[in-house]
């Protein structure tokens, strides 16, 4: 027996994609997008971040006071980044390039990260002074009573110092020179058996008020031991505020 037509009735048709279902995929690709903005943005930045390795290339200028004294320094002369704000400090480390005695770059960023060649930076800590005398003034009343046997020529006009294997300084040896002023250049550096970096040699100056200069260069450089003590003693001379 057949069915009249009205008694057949067409399957509901619904669309192949439901609202609800189109607003759930929209929603993930949206959830996508943004995550993958997120990682491209966190990737840049990271890689930034990882490439510059605590370094700045900011010029802005910081108000540091220590002591009696007020330095005006940039941020990319600040060696750590805690340090890069104005205050009123105890000491504040820096690193310049040398010869140039300037701060970190793009265009100097590998030379601060080229260890193959400590040659290329200088490291200073200055802080308060709390010797009455710098190394030159140590000479006579502590150091000359640690060295040990006849002195021998060094480089560029200095003259080499061993130290006692007993003393506090062993494994050391110091490097003094006359110069044109009453004070005596001296410097100490680790032995010819360590390997050169950016900070084996070390000297400390009194400048400014009361403030000593600690600095550090690699023992390549010894050979230009004038140009850098006169550069730092004006470096520093120029970045005091009156």
């Amino acid at each position: 027996m057949s069915s009249s037509s009205n008694d057949i009735h067409e399957p509901e048709l619904r669309p192949l994609l439901s609202p609800g279902f189109v607003y759930r995929v929209m929603a993930a690709v949206a959830v996508l997008a943004a995550l993958t903005a997120a990682i491209s943005f966190a990737g840049r930045w990271f890689g930034e971040n990882l490439a510059l390795a605590g370094h700045t290339a900011s010029n802005e200028l910081f108000d540091i006071f220590i002591g009696q004294d007020h330095l005006r320094l940039p941020a990319n002369m600040i060696r750590f980044e805690a340090q890069r704000a104005t205050s009123i400090v105890e000491r504040v480390d820096l690193y310049l390039t040398w010869p140039g005695l300037e701060g970190y770059s793009a265009r100097s960023r590998a030379l601060f990260n080229n260890v193959d060649a400590p040659e290329s930076l200088l490291f200073l800590q200055i802080s308060q002074s709390t010797m009455s005398r710098d190394m030159s003034g140590r000479l006579e009343p502590i150091y000359s009573q640690v060295f040990d046997g006849a002195p021998t020529a060094g480089p560029a006009g200095l003259t080499e110092h061993a130290v006692k294997p007993t003393s506090s300084y062993a494994g050391e040896v110091f490097f003094t020179a006359e110069t044109s002023t009453q004070a005596p250049y001296v410097v100490r550096c680790l032995g010819p058996q360590s390997i050169s970096t950016s900070a084996d040699c070390q000297r400390d100056i009194h400048a400014g008020k009361d403030l000593a200069v600690l600095y550090r260069f690699s023992n390549k450089l010894l050979p230009r031991w004038r140009e850098i003590d006169q550069a730092i003693t004006a470096f520093v001379k120029n970045r005091l505020v009156p």
